[in-house]
């Protein structure tokens, strides 16, 4: 099915606000999900609504928690969390770390202990809205590792988001944000929901042979497991978000001595927040930018490809086909957003008043 955004937002906010988040935080966490399916992250996207549901209902997240700065010596911030629903919680710390980098000039900024944050390129458009150069490392913790590090056959991390930003002054920003897993596994749910199969080459089963079949993965027995995306090149990159968002800035890990039975996705994150203007020379770093990345689009298109895309271009066109058209939602993913709904009271006569 197709829905509009709008209705999808005030959908989620509903939801959230019942489950027992304040009104501004409900509407920033469902505006940052919707925004994530306009721009083709399903996986990011309102999929994730009923786990938040769950995780308030069970203790776990605190929708109403602010992020709390616990260290400050300049440059350098750590804030923490406090389990507080992640996009709000997330969108305060970035915006500590915009206001600290254009008064010294750069900015390095732990976020800890936050309830699932969603899809790290916001934060690096929020840095770029305001004209900054960002660069983030996230790790996640909370539940068993399901991702294999290069070369192994047994889980030791989870999906671990990488994302730059580069601002364009003409609002296209590029903004490169991955899994450094082959695939996240929000989309990996995605397709289980839809029935699909993994792509080839992404997932082993719990014995570690290569399958497409993602009930191996949602399985309540022995479970398969993802590998790294890009072989060495991959992997490393996951170790090292592990390393610097999880041990610098947020002292938690993946490793077996570390909390993986608190039931809920947490994510810590180290933000580098970089004002071009401490460099001296804005305008010609931004011509020279847009000198370059003009001269990488103008490379003629290789065979099945239309033109040469930068990174943050996908986005922009899955978000304004979506807006157009409506969001595209399965009917899996459908129903468990009404269960969600009707967990926190709100029944079909209400979903339907919403809309």
């Amino acid at each position: 099915m197709l829905i509009p955004a709008d209705r999808l937002t005030r959908l989620l906010t509903a939801t959230l606000e019942r489950a027992g988040a304040e009104t501004e935080r409900a509407q920033v966490c469902a505006e940052h999900l919707v925004e994530a399916n306009l721009k083709g992250h399903d996986s990011h996207g309102v999929g994730m609504a009923p786990s938040y549901v769950r995780w308030i209902a069970a203790g776990i997240l605190q929708p109403n928690a602010r992020a709390r700065v616990i260290r400050d010596h300049m440059a350098v911030m750590v804030v923490d969390g406090q389990y507080g629903l992640g996009q709000p919680v997330a969108r305060e710390t970035v915006d500590m770390a915009i206001a600290r980098a254009k008064q010294t000039g750069i900015a390095c900024v732990a976020l800890r202990n936050a309830c699932h944050i969603g899809r790290i390129g916001t934060y690096g458009e929020q840095c770029a809205d305001a004209g900054l150069v960002s660069t983030h490392y996230v790790n996640v913790v909370g539940a068993d590792p399901a991702v294999a590090p290069f070369g192994g056959r047994e889980p030791r991390m989870l999906t671990n988001p990488y994302c730059c930003t580069i601002p364009q002054a003409n609002g296209d920003h590029i903004v490169l944000d991955f899994a450094t897993s082959a695939i996240a596994i929000g989309k990996l749910r995605v397709a289980h929901m839809k029935g699909e199969p993994a792509p080839a080459g992404v997932l082993l089963d719990a014995e570690g042979a290569p399958t497409t079949d993602t009930g191996t993965f949602f399985t309540s027995g022995p479970r398969g497991f993802l590998l790294p995306f890009g072989l060495h090149k991959g992997g490393g990159m996951q170790i090292i978000c592990e390393l610097l968002g999880g041990a610098l800035a947020g002292q938690w890990t993946m490793q077996p001595g570390s909390n993986r039975d608190l039931g809920a996705a947490v994510n810590n994150m180290l933000s580098i927040v970089i004002d071009p203007d401490a460099f001296g020379g804005r305008e010609a770093y931004e011509a020279e930018a847009a000198a370059m990345i003009d001269y990488i689009r103008d490379t003629a298109p290789g065979e099945g490809n239309d033109r040469v895309r930068m990174p943050g271009d996908p986005e922009r066109e899955s978000r304004a086909r979506r807006l157009k058209d409506g969001v595209p939602i399965d009917d899996n993913t459908w129903a468990d957003l009404m269960r969600a709904a009707a967990s926190v009271g709100l029944d079909a006569a209400g979903v339907a008043a919403i809309g």
